[in-house]
């Protein structure tokens, strides 16, 4: 998964997802990739610095992914979409150590693997576990493209008990059971299957 700068105003994963125009302005002076960065985490309108350096979004190879929505049980809340896309050629991301402090390439298994040495939260594993299914990069984009028709949010729920449960929006408690804000869900997509609940054990998030 790629997430890119010129979409985020912090820049915090140094992903240029953009293409050549081939206008570039002959007044301003060429610049690297990391200098581009620079101007838009300092402030410069990332917009209308591409097109002068002749470049124009390319964000059309991100598919959606995911909807997450934070329980509303959290006294900061975050509404995070999630996508899938193929990394550019020739680049490889770099972080702010700002709002992204640190990396790590993983596979989805891998990932799963570390999740306690990561701290990963929930929709980082879920989104691990789903992709762990596809063996091939064409099999994720075809599931993306279906999910993609598919759209729901999810936002998990408190279960009640002395271990922190968080209920999914098709585990059969989230209506009945669970405590605060829902989204329940007004159909069945196909993605919502398997594991429908994260289970806080030893710091841990246990998907099951």
């Amino acid at each position: 998964m790629v997430t890119s700068w010129c979409e985020h105003p912090r820049s915090s994963v140094g992903v240029l997802l953009a293409r050549d125009t081939g206008s570039q302005i002959e007044t301003l002076e060429l610049m690297s990739q990391e200098q581009l960065r620079h101007k838009v985490l300092t402030g410069a309108p990332a917009q209308a610095l591409l097109e002068l350096a002749g470049l124009a979004w390319a964000t059309d190879g991100l598919i959606p992914w995911a909807h997450w929505i934070t329980p509303s049980i959290e006294p900061k809340r975050f509404s995070a979409r999630f996508f899938v896309g193929e990394l550019p050629a020739g680049q490889v991301p770099t972080f702010d150590a700002t709002e992204t402090v640190d990396q790590a390439w993983v596979t989805p298994q891998e990932g799963l693997t570390r999740a306690g040495e990561l701290a990963l939260p929930p929709p980082q594993i879920r989104t691990l576990w789903e992709l762990a299914q596809y063996s091939t990069i064409a099999d994720v984009f075809a599931a993306a493209k279906k999910r993609a028709e598919q759209p729901h949010p999810i936002m998990p729920r408190l279960a009640p008990g002395e271990r922190p449960t968080l209920l999914l929006p098709w585990d059969v408690d989230y209506n009945d059971k669970g405590t605060g804000e829902a989204t329940p869900l007004a159909y069945k997509p196909s993605w919502a299957i398997g594991p429908s609940r994260f289970t806080l054990e030893d710091k841990t998030w246990k998907h099951a």
